[in-house]
């Protein structure tokens, strides 16, 4: 059922993505054709990745992604949901932080199931944390790049902002962790840390354990 929910979710996201792209053409608002042609494509590569590397990604978490590109791409850029949201930059970066933070789990846990390593559980969230907020970091360093290059204003109110995106990435990174070390106490756990059981039961030819 959750599988059902998450495909008609990315199946919306995507129609309205493809929508998009058609409507900007048709009317010559091309930013808003390329930008929507763009987050449809990075929205798609969860979906290719089995056929590529045979990595099977859950529906949610694909429906997830692709939910979060068209957030900070299309509604945060061609919406100009930014400026008039004050909270819409947190939510993304809140949202982004905790995926990451799941994606540093379960390359912990491919390296620990596989006994290519031992570690323990608050080992593994240690470093999903540390996956997560330094991707934020790398995120922040490639605002500042742009805005200095190309006078963009990425950074918004600059070292505030930043900041604030950096606190907003370490609680959102601490979430992610924490739903990686309920999963490794408790296999049953749901939640967020079914999104783990899920990719782990799909690919368990990377688990030996």
């Amino acid at each position: 059922m959750e599988a059902t929910r998450s495909s008609v979710l990315l199946a919306v996201i995507f129609a309205v993505l493809i929508g998009a792209a058609g409507f900007g053409i048709l009317s010559g608002r091309f930013a808003v054709a390329f930008v929507a042609i763009i987050t449809l494509g990075a929205a798609m590569v969860p979906l290719l990745l089995p056929g590529l590397v045979r990595v099977h990604v859950p529906a949610g978490f694909s429906a997830a992604v692709a939910l979060f590109l068209a957030g900070t791409l299309f509604l945060g850029e061609v919406g100009d949901f930014y400026n008039r949201f004050w909270w819409w930059d947190v939510l993304m970066h809140a949202g982004s932080a905790v995926g990451l933070g799941l994606v540093g789990v379960i390359v912990m846990l491919i390296l620990v199931e596989a006994e290519r390593l031992t570690a323990a559980a608050v080992t593994v969230s240690v470093f999903a944390f540390c996956f997560a907020v330094s991707m934020g970091v790398i995120w922040e360093i490639f605002e500042f790049t742009v805005d200095q290059i190309f006078g963009t204003n990425m950074q918004k109110s600059g070292l505030v902002d930043t900041m604030w995106d950096l606190i907003i990435d370490c609680l959102g990174g601490a979430v992610g962790a924490a739903s990686g070390f309920a999963y490794l106490k408790n296999q049953q756990a749901g939640g967020l840390a079914g999104i783990i059981r899920e990719f782990v039961g799909r690919n368990r030819r990377l688990f030996r354990k």
